[in-house]
């Protein structure tokens, strides 16, 4: 069974194939596009954990001049607040690149050794 140029075996059973992004491509298919792709995508990771990092700093130096000028309870309270919510954002910025990096290294050595005619590819989308 073709779908979507992809040639799927059908198992016998009512169940739907799995797919997954990568199953089109063989050895043969991966060109240079391929591989600056996943530069593109290196890069957007680093750049999305430059804002987390940004956004939570600005929140921080925020908490920290709102409690240095606060006059009354509700300003008080604000800039408590902003405090562990700058901490919170930093963690979850590097939290996140890092679970991307991995996923994006997987798919770079999945596509490294894809490039060897006995290869297969394998990722950890759905793992």
């Amino acid at each position: 069974m073709i779908h979507k140029g992809v040639n799927v075996e059908h198992r016998g059973d009512s169940r739907a194939p799995e797919f997954t992004p990568y199953e089109k491509f063989t050895h043969q298919d991966l060109k240079l596009r391929d591989e600056l792709s996943i530069e593109r995508t290196l890069l957007a990771n680093e750049r999305t954990l430059l804002a987390y990092l940004s956004f939570g700093i600005s929140l921080l130096l925020a908490g920290a001049t709102i409690l240095h000028f606060a006059d009354s309870w509700w300003f008080l309270c604000a800039g408590i607040a902003c405090l562990p919510l700058g901490v919170l954002t930093n963690f979850l910025g590097v939290h996140r690149y890092r679970k991307m990096s991995k996923i994006i290294h997987a798919v770079r050595k999945a596509r490294a050794s894809a490039s060897q005619p006995s290869g297969e590819i394998k990722t950890p989308i759905g793992n």
